[in-house]
């Protein structure tokens, strides 16, 4: 295998922050099209449960099952058959004559959704360095961004929501084009002169029984910490507002400013820290970066004036920043590199399963209680996230990739055999 740094190529750069982008794009266009569909349908508001709960279990199903069968179909074919069936079933959203439909629709773009994710992110994890797994997660707040804005301006030139939902399918088509042209591509990995090596590594990867895996302690508490670290990005971004307003007496206007900024800090924090970690090493700036999550909890829950409050909200949003993608990008030094696609999958899954239940929960314990329980309840799970990420880094079982992924090109799709043949 070749020793020379390889730069990852700029035309499946673009493809991936491309994907990203389009991942962000179908939820974040059902929060501005919903009362247009519910009118349309003649439904109860409540409804919108139905399209979300159909979404999750697609995404749950297909990011998980995705890690378990990249070596089998490649991840260029996963990527390409997983782009053009979320762009069907967002043609489906489009033309849904009921809400039946739409949901079963939902379901479908959620089974796309998931594989793209865990699909980029293991090959990401293998080929791309810091700065790019950070600035993939990056786009991905772009998409859900921009989500709002196409839907907003279909509304405002007086056209349907189905239109909003066509233009995003429509982009959805041409990215899956262009993933099925370049799906040698992406089989080689960076540098074509790697091939052979790599497909030996995909073979490798068929023969390692699913039960090893699974029966690896190190991946159920990398799954585990996925789990805690989006409760408490998605925990802290919906519950936020509340606390501002009603604990802490902030004007709605002025809040929702400041959860804005809670957003703000995540996306910057990931452009920023992205370079960062590249200089000085992910495995330093995710322990960095988890202590101050912690640190932003705790000013969260300090009782005192609502400045105090948004500074912590800030801190935690700029602290969490780096903390998904570079998790993803060190799995194989907790895991071993011939387990990481299928540990990927699994902790894709279960960032779902926290993005869901965990902010669920809380809302019933502040409606029990107060909402002063939010700053307390970031606390533990930040504490919790530390203790296991360290545990899970003593038990580091593969190839130091955190190390090797210290300057960019050092950390390419050919790197894993190495440790995979060991």
């Amino acid at each position: 295998m070749s020793t020379t740094p390889v730069r990852p190529r700029a035309s499946l750069l673009l493809l991936a922050y491309l994907a990203f982008v389009s991942l962000g794009l179908p939820d974040s266009l059902l929060g501005v099209g919903w009362p247009s569909i519910r009118g349309d349908f003649d439904v109860p508001t409540d409804a919108v449960g139905l399209v979300l709960t159909a979404g999750t279990v697609g995404y749950l199903t297909s990011s998980v099952l995705a890690g378990f069968t990249l070596a089998r179909i490649g991840v260029g074919a996963l990527l390409a058959g997983s782009t053009l069936l979320a762009s069907l079933a967002l043609t489906g959203y489009a033309l849904s004559p009921v809400l039946a439909v739409l949901v079963g629709c939902a379901l479908l773009v959620g089974l796309g959704s998931g594989a793209v994710d865990s699909g980029l992110n293991a090959y990401a994890a293998g080929a791309f360095g810091p700065r790019h797994m950070n600035w993939l997660h990056a786009f991905f707040g772009l998409g859900v961004a921009i989500g709002p804005l196409i839907m907003t301006g279909v509304l405002s030139a007086g056209l349907s929501w189905r239109w909003g939902y066509g233009i995003v399918a429509a982009a959805q088509l041409a990215l899956a084009t262009a993933f099925a042209l370049t799906v040698r591509a992406w089989q080689r990995g960076p540098d074509a002169t790697e091939a052979a090596t790599a497909g030996a590594a995909s073979a490798s990867a068929v023969r390692i029984p699913i039960g090893a895996t699974l029966r690896l302690p190190a991946v159920w508490s990398g799954t585990l910490a996925f789990a805690l670290y989006v409760a408490i990005e998605v925990s802290a971004g919906l519950w936020a507002f509340l606390l501002l307003t009603e604990g802490r007496g902030l004007s709605a206007a002025v809040a929702g400013v400041c959860v804005s900024a809670y957003w703000g800090s995540l996306f910057v924090g990931r452009v920023v820290q992205g370079v960062v970690a590249e200089r000085l090493g992910a495995r330093l700036v995710l322990r960095v970066s988890l202590v101050g999550m912690a640190v932003g909890a705790v000013l969260i829950a300090v009782p005192g004036p609502a400045a105090l409050a948004v500074l912590g909200l800030v801190v935690v949003g700029f602290a969490a920043a780096p903390v998904f993608p570079l998790l993803t990008l060190t799995t194989a030094d907790r895991v071993g590199a011939a387990h990481a696609d299928r540990a990927i999958g699994l902790q894709v899954g279960a960032s779902g399963i926290g993005a869901a239940l965990v902010p669920a929960g809380l809302g019933v314990l502040i409606s029990n209680t107060s909402v002063q329980v939010l700053g307390s309840t970031l606390v533990v799970l930040a504490l919790a996230l530390i203790a296991l990420y360290e545990w899970g880094a003593r038990r580091s079982t593969g190839r130091p990739v955190s190390a090797a992924a210290g300057r960019e090109g050092q950390t390419s799709g050919p790197v894993r055999p190495v440790v995979e043949g060991r």
